[in-house]
């Protein structure tokens, strides 16, 4: 049998078709929240999965450990990049993440993220041997320049995504777990002096929104409750995706970022707790699956990587919904696949790309 067909065979087909329902779900989702509106969000959504695809094959197909030569040059331009935003990057809703390109915008922090899986899996693998002390400095080392400049954009949301992706793999790698509770407790303690100190004025009104969200109904405390409204009037099976007259449709949701980081809100309104929870089963499904690869992998590389991506996708799916009935605070995070936004639809795929040449590879010589 030709070693390329081998290794299509060998895909895992459940995951597969989960990657596409969810794909193809998310194309819905977007149409089901803007079918009123002039703008193509969800013809958008299209071409860049159509840009994706591709990725996800070929890395899908690569033995994954090209990453031993190619993370630290992936790691590297993704740094650049984000300097870049710094000098040449567009401002948008009062932050300052996209690197237009003509035609396209790219959001380089979404690279990062994936870069620093990569980069962190390598070198956690490769210096298995070290002591956690030094292995943690290290990983610290590389993951201190990425965060400080997404810090910087200001994107709060994917800085606050690094913690539980390097504290699940750190876990994995065997690091001691007093050390990890080390760490967990010296983030608790700086939590509050963060909230005072390092967020700008409007990070900090999300937060006081979330403790309170009847402390300004009509100003800070606005998207939350009418996003909670919403789910709330979907009922059981929602009002349908082209109902009229929703809370999305009028306008309380709001408009420039239902499509993205409301995207649930709108999703639940019109297909209500039967369409919520059954989105939330997929990704349940999706995320066990990345823990099944996870541990079915035969060397710490693929492990690892599995690990960061089965974190990211979790923290991704728990902020974003979270955010929307308020057990989390507004953190602009995207939904996987199913939120507008082609950067961060390309690393996802990706990511899911991963995850396949992981499980195709788990039975190849290191």
């Amino acid at each position: 049998m030709h070693p390329l067909l081998r290794k299509i065979l060998g895909l895992h087909w459940p995951l597969f078709f989960l990657t596409f329902i969810l794909a193809i779900g998310g194309v819905y989702a977007i149409y089901s929240a803007t079918w009123f509106r002039n703008e193509p969000y969800w013809k958008n959504q299209i071409l860049w999965i159509a840009i994706s695809l591709p990725c996800f094959l070929i890395v899908s197909l690569m033995d994954y450990r090209w990453v031993r030569w190619g993370a630290i040059p992936i790691y590297l331009t993704s740094v650049a990049l984000l300097v870049a935003v710094r000098f040449v990057g567009t401002e948008r809703y009062g932050s300052e993440r996209w690197i237009d390109l003509g035609p396209i915008s790219i959001q380089p922090s979404q690279f990062a993220l994936l870069a620093g899986i990569l980069t962190v899996s390598l070198f956690l693998s490769r210096f298995r041997n070290w002591p956690p002390i030094l292995r943690l400095l290290g990983t610290g080392i590389l993951v201190a320049t990425p965060c400080l400049l997404i810090l910087l954009q200001p994107d709060l949301g994917t800085t606050i995504v690094w913690g539980p992706v390097i504290l699940s793999i750190f876990f994995v790698a065997g690091i001691p777990k007093r050390y990890l509770l080390v760490l967990i407790l010296l983030v608790l303690i700086a939590i509050p002096v963060m909230v005072n100190f390092g967020l700008k004025p409007y990070q900090r009104d999300r937060i006081i929104a979330f403790l309170d969200n009847q402390i300004d109904p009509l100003g800070v405390s606005w998207n939350i409750n009418q996003s909670l409204i919403a789910i709330g009037s979907g009922g059981f099976l929602g009002k349908g995706p082209k109902a009229t007259n929703t809370q999305n449709q009028l306008g309380f949701l709001p408009s420039t970022i239902v499509h993205n980081d409301f995207i649930f809100a709108a999703f639940a309104e019109t297909h209500g707790f039967l369409g919520g929870v059954t989105l939330i089963t997929l990704f349940a499904i999706t995320i066990l699956f990345a823990l099944q690869i996870a541990l079915t992998a035969e060397d710490d590389l693929g492990r690892l990587i599995a690990t960061g991506i089965a974190a990211m996708l979790f923290t991704h799916v728990f902020m974003n919904i979270g955010m929307t009935i308020s057990v989390t605070p507004i953190t602009g995070l995207p939904l996987p696949l199913i939120s507008y936004g082609g950067t961060f639809t390309l690393v996802v795929l990706i990511c899911f790309g991963f995850l396949q040449s992981i499980w195709i590879h788990r039975h190849a010589a290191g």
